[in-house]
């Protein structure tokens, strides 16, 4: 039969039983986390089996990387708010690991195209993908957008334009796409010549407010074309199309006559492109060995080579 002193165990014999130090012990009971049972005679801390089930469950909440003041709550209120604080704790803390996972795979993506691209370009392609944050940011990639766009654009619209022209870097790329995301970047990032970029003459003719209407016509014609370029299909005069033009036509405070399109056509190929942000683009947001998926700007390019086709045919 045990006796009552074989029922407290020294601060020594609890950290053993938990495989824990002395140290951490004395720490979690200097903060009031595990009180003890007794003192010996000679004033020394003694613990009960209670104790121990306790110093498991403070490592466990430790483990998950839970501050102390939400562990102490956890441990001394039992009731909602204690599980609420738990709960969001534990949801941050995921939401940190799956940070930390996707830098990491952003990093070992990085590493890859160091050790695979020829030495003379190694230097280079070490400065692009150093330019990167880990996991990526898109902010660069707003603002370019931002000096694009007209200004005074209602944020609305803004917002929404925003949603479709920027890419958002995958959490496992592959290395082909980490390359197209540093070098959209770069792109985005880099000085415009004469110190801003050229804008397209429908955004001076529409004003901030007839560009909002402008791009959430053309998001509509984009969508439409979406299931067409999904299936592979050639351009063609249609829905899509109308609603295209429609959108033009409104932002120039035109018809939709054969002559409008013939001179859009013309007023098109004289804006300035951004070819190489939506081939980037599709390549970040394309698995690789699958087709490309559609972009504001693959979509752009079915559209006018509809309306070429269009006005061809009307001819």
């Amino acid at each position: 039969m045990s006796t009552s002193s074989e029922l407290f165990w020294s601060i020594g014999e609890l950290a053993e039983r938990a495989g824990a130090t002395v140290k951490t012990v004395r720490f979690y009971s200097d903060h009031g986390l595990l009180p003890e049972a007794a003192r010996s005679s000679g004033g020394h801390r003694r613990y009960g089996p209670e104790a121990l089930e306790r110093l498991r469950l403070i490592r466990s909440l430790r483990g998950l990387d839970l501050p102390l003041p939400v562990i102490r709550r956890v441990l001394e209120d039992d009731d909602e708010v204690a599980g609420r604080e738990l709960e969001a704790a534990v949801d941050s803390r995921l939401r940190a690991l799956g940070d930390e996972r996707r830098a990491l795979r952003w990093r070992e993506a990085a590493l890859e195209l160091v050790r695979d691209c020829p030495p003379a370009q190694r230097a280079a392609r070490l400065k692009l993908l150093g330019a990167l944050d880990t996991p990526p940011s898109t902010a660069p990639l707003a603002r370019f957008w931002r000096t694009w766009l007209p200004p005074r654009m209602p944020p609305r619209a803004v917002a929404a334009f925003l949603e479709v022209a920027v890419p958002q870097p995958p959490d496992e790329p592959h290395p082909e796409q980490a390359l197209a995301f540093a070098r959209l970047h770069a792109m985005t990032t880099a000085p415009c010549p004469g110190g801003r970029q050229p804008q397209p003459e429908v955004h001076r003719v529409a004003g901030a407010r007839g560009a909002a209407t402008l791009y959430q016509g053309l998001a509509e014609a984009y969508e439409r074309t979406a299931p067409e370029l999904r299936r592979g299909r050639e351009p063609r005069p249609g829905e899509a199309l109308d609603t295209y033009v429609a959108a033009y036509a409104g932002a120039y405070r035109c018809r939709d006559t054969h002559d409008f399109r013939r001179l859009l056509v013309t007023r098109l190929a004289a804006e300035p492109r951004l070819d190489r942000y939506w081939h980037l683009a599709a390549v970040v947001l394309t698995p690789p060995g699958s087709r490309p998926l559609p972009t504001p700007g693959s979509a752009d390019d079915w559209l006018r080579a509809a309306l070429r086709q269009d006005t061809d045919t009307a001819a």
